[in-house]
């Protein structure tokens, strides 16, 4: 009967442990993202409450006070939605590369899965029908829900990405 090599199992530990730091800089790479628009956003905020603040004391009447206000209230939504809109974006791509990660290291775990069990096959000593048949069962059984549950989670991103 044909047995993984420790080479083998080395191989797809490292596999595994590369695609695991991947994913891992990914999120990284989109935490930096999300710092750096929130320091520009930051920095921003900072510079117009200045310039708030110095046309409000520059403002001499109560009238001047409001029409500053109403002048300030459109600006600041409009400034809410765009960085809710740049946080959404960031956070979509960031999920799109790990999704397209995670189903690349799950397609290539399936291809290594049935390349072990058709190696079993080959070397299987007779009467073993039966085991080798089982094998063959789990792994339909397996790759049947993992693309059940992929099919779902992509059709529940869709979902979620027109909704907002």
């Amino acid at each position: 009967m044909s047995t993984l090599t420790p080479q083998q199992l080395i191989a797809a530990q490292q596999a595994n442990l590369d695609a695991l730091f991947g994913v891992t800089n990914k999120a990284f790479a989109g935490f930096e993202k999300l710092v750096a628009l929130n320091l520009q956003v930051s920095k921003a905020a900072l510079a117009e409450s200045q310039e708030i603040v110095t046309k409000t004391i520059s403002a001499g009447t109560s009238g001047a006070l409001l029409a500053l206000q109403a002048s300030l209230s459109q600006p600041a939504a409009e400034k809410v939605v765009a960085y809710g809109r740049s946080v959404h974006e960031i956070v979509s791509e960031v999920q799109s590369e790990i999704s397209a990660a995670a189903t690349a290291r799950g397609e290539q775990l399936r291809r290594d899965t049935q390349g072990f069990v058709d190696s079993l096959k080959k070397s299987a000593p007779a009467g073993s029908e039966s085991a080798i048949a089982a094998w063959n069962s789990v792994v339909s059984a397996a790759n049947a829900t993992y693309e059940s549950a992929n099919k779902a989670a992509k059709q529940f991103v869709e979902t979620v990405s027109t909704v907002q």
